[in-house]
């Protein structure tokens, strides 16, 4: 019993365990949490993040005194860190920005290598630089957004198509990067990333495979770098190559919509790109990167899976207790929360906004999106440029487009084949 309550104390079950109130206030009092502002001219946006700064306090007060660890200087040192996670939200939110789909994480890690290397940081500022507490949060409550619906949604085809790009693209992007030297942790990083749905499959595949957050935070630039110039590449590849293979537009469009969101690594830029095209493109889009996005946790479970059964000083025969042992726990909480708000919504638990969405898995992402935020400042305030710019990194960089390229080309052939083809003879 002894035992059992000390690997309670463990970060991984802190985490989880923290992460049940914040998810609790998003089912039961959604209408009274705050947004994350997106300026602030108005008393009310202040407001929001004063009352955001307390929450983010509490939990980190609670998971350092499960943990045991000392909480002098948390306020200031927390307070800091905030404001430099929320000057990063307010310039991800100004139109001209927004408009070329760069979000909030990106400013995050540039805000925080500019303070880490162009200023000294203080000592009173380090006790709440806590990435991996931050992210594993996030990864928590991002499954709340991931809903079983999503998946239903885009039907068979759609399924279909998520587990065959996810598939073959993540083993492919693994291979390429394996051969140009770069680590086993990092290359589970950029393949989930490029397969899945970029920014959030690499933090939640970075918490499992245990990868360097330094390189975690050069291959999500790296996906919000390369998402610009294909929100704009998509559209102009399907106006181009789709009406010389099909005479229906309503089967060019549906194509349209599967391969854009079946290639491009954020959500924000599947619905930016896809709605270049048509309404219908990015009803498809949005819904297969939804699929998509179902997937982080079977992959996150499967590399956990992988590692956790494969012995790295010796030859020790896999067992459910080493799987046990070694499982990133975090990822239950992140499994048991797409579970609980799934069924919530399958029973009509949760209330549609104005706009069609549903509220507290809503407020679920503002969370996740919060603490991702922060993790990636204190990522930034821990990374030095010149470790960015190494030749391993450069490694990285020509896997990750090397990978991006042929996920272009072979979701090309599946969303004809599966949209293009099989669709239109089985409607």
């Amino acid at each position: 019993m002894k035992k059992w309550l000390e690997q309670l104390k463990t970060e991984d079950w802190v985490v989880v365990a923290v992460s049940i109130p914040l998810l609790a206030m998003a089912v039961f009092i959604p209408g009274y949490l705050p947004s994350i502002p997106k300026h602030l001219t108005l008393l009310s946006d202040w407001q929001n993040a004063l009352v955001l700064y307390a929450i983010v306090l509490v939990v980190l007060y609670l998971g350092w005194l499960m943990l045991g660890r000392p909480l002098k200087g948390v306020v200031v040192s927390l307070l800091a860190v905030f404001v430099v996670s929320l000057l990063a939200q307010l310039t991800a939110a100004i139109p001209q920005v927004a408009y070329y789909g760069f979000e909030s994480v990106f400013f995050s890690v540039i805000f925080g290598l500019i303070i880490r290397n162009v200023f000294h940081i203080p000592a009173w500022m380090r006790p709440a630089i806590q990435s991996e507490f931050f992210i594993k949060i996030g990864v928590v409550c991002l499954g709340a957004t991931i809903l079983f619906s999503d998946v239903m949604k885009s039907g068979a085809i759609g399924l279909i198509q998520a587990v065959l790009v996810v598939t073959i693209v993540w083993f492919f992007a693994y291979y390429i990067s394996r051969r140009l030297g770069v680590d086993r942790s990092s290359a589970m990083i950029l393949s989930s990333g490029v397969s899945i749905c970029g920014v959030s499959a690499c933090i939640t595949a970075a918490r499992v495979a245990g990868g360097d957050d330094k390189k975690l935070s050069y291959i999500v630039s790296l996906v919000l770098i390369v998402v610009v110039p294909m929100i704009y590449l998509m559209p102009w590849l399907s106006h181009t190559l789709l009406p010389l293979l099909f005479d229906d537009p309503k089967v060019i469009q549906e194509v349209a919509g599967a391969w854009i969101g079946g290639t491009i690594d954020t959500t924000s830029g599947v619905a930016a790109s896809s709605a270049i095209v048509s309404e219908l493109s990015n009803q498809h889009a949005v819904i297969i990167k939804g699929a998509q996005n179902v997937l982080i946790g079977v992959v996150a479970f499967f590399i956990a899976l992988y590692l956790s059964t494969r012995g790295e000083k010796n030859n020790t025969a896999p067992s459910l207790h080493i799987v046990w042992e070694k499982f990133p726990k975090f990822i239950i909480g992140f499994v048991a929360a797409s579970l609980v708000f799934s069924l919530c919504q399958a029973n009509d638990l949760f209330q549609l906004s104005p706009k069609g969405k549903w509220v507290e898995p809503g407020v679920a992402k503002m969370f996740s999106g919060l603490f991702f935020s922060l993790a990636f400042v204190c990522v930034g305030l821990e990374t030095r440029l010149k470790e960015i710019i190494s030749r391993e990194n450069r490694h990285l960089m020509w896997g990750f487009l090397t990978a991006q390229t042929f996920n272009i080309i072979i979701t090309f052939l599946i969303a004809c084949l599966l949209f293009g083809v099989i669709k239109p003879l089985v409607g």
